[in-house]
């Protein structure tokens, strides 16, 4: 049976041991996830001035990007559930960033008073997703907007779907359950659609963007996966450390197929939701 309380609290507890990992990555992150990035900005229209919720923020990569859209006059708070990601924020040293400790389930904070919320590749991981859109729709002023980035189907992903079947079959883990969060919750027709109009936004938009992952070889995707990857861990952990081993070992083998002359391009589609609260 699927523990809502556990699961989030076992991805708190692998976030906060990768945070310093995906702060290393980040420039990689960057790289791999800037096309998707600046399209949720732009669907999320952040101009001079907007106060900008960023729930789920990482190391703040998108964050700062956001901050650079709204200028010196404006405000982006930075959300995450894990404290050590949001010190890496914070080093950022930007005036107009504030960091705050929160579970992007329950957003505790003012309604009706930000003009765009922003989440990058977060919302996929909510056990209830639903409560979160609620609560992102609430912060809003009318007329704002949400803008996500979630992947797409696994057969569109496979430098992730693959290490994901892996570890799956190795660790007899079922399929996920319509509704469970994971990588590819929210990525098949119409799933982020109907969430997004039932949370009350309209005007919902989706739109695919190619985010190949282009790395030097497939040990060093499995390096950037292994180190940066909580999702991962979190599936591992029925197995002893010889079978994650194995697991890995057999994940690179499979990666390789991505590698190429000009070295490793892993297939990745991200796909940018919006929508906007009009009451």
């Amino acid at each position: 049976m699927f523990d809502p309380d556990r699961y989030k609290s076992t991805t708190r507890q692998q976030w906060e041991e990768a945070a310093e990992a995906w702060h290393r990555w980040g420039p990689v992150i960057d790289d791999w996830l800037g096309a998707a990035t600046d399209r949720m900005l732009d669907a999320a229209a952040i101009g001079t001035g907007d106060r900008v919720l960023d729930v789920a923020a990482g190391a703040g990569g998108q964050t700062a990007a956001a901050a650079r859209r709204a200028g010196p006059t404006g405000h982006v708070l930075a959300t995450d559930i894990s404290p050590s990601l949001l010190q890496y924020v914070a080093k950022l040293g930007l005036a107009t960033v504030e960091t705050r400790e929160m579970d992007g389930e329950h957003l505790d904070v003012e309604p009706g008073t930000y003009d765009a919320v922003i989440s990058r590749v977060g919302l996929i991981y909510f056990p209830d997703q639903r409560a979160a859109l609620a609560g992102m729709h609430a912060a809003l002023r009318p007329g704002g907007r949400l803008a996500a980035v979630v992947y797409s189907t696994a057969e569109r992903n496979g430098f992730f779907a693959v290490p994901v079947g892996i570890i799956r079959r190795r660790a007899q883990l079922p399929p996920p359950q319509p509704g469970q969060p994971g990588p590819f919750s929210l990525g098949g027709p119409g799933v982020a659609e109907r969430l997004f109009t039932d949370a009350g936004f309209h005007d919902v938009r989706v739109e695919a963007v190619p985010s190949p992952l282009r790395l030097a070889s497939a040990a060093e995707c499995v390096r950037f996966e292994r180190e940066s990857f909580g999702a991962l861990h979190q599936m591992l952990g029925s197995l002893s450390a010889a079978e994650r081993d194995a697991a890995w070992a057999e994940i690179e083998q499979e990666l390789r197929g991505f590698e190429g002359p000009d070295g490793f391009t892993g297939p990745c589609e991200m796909v940018v939701v919006s929508g906007v609260r009009q009451s």
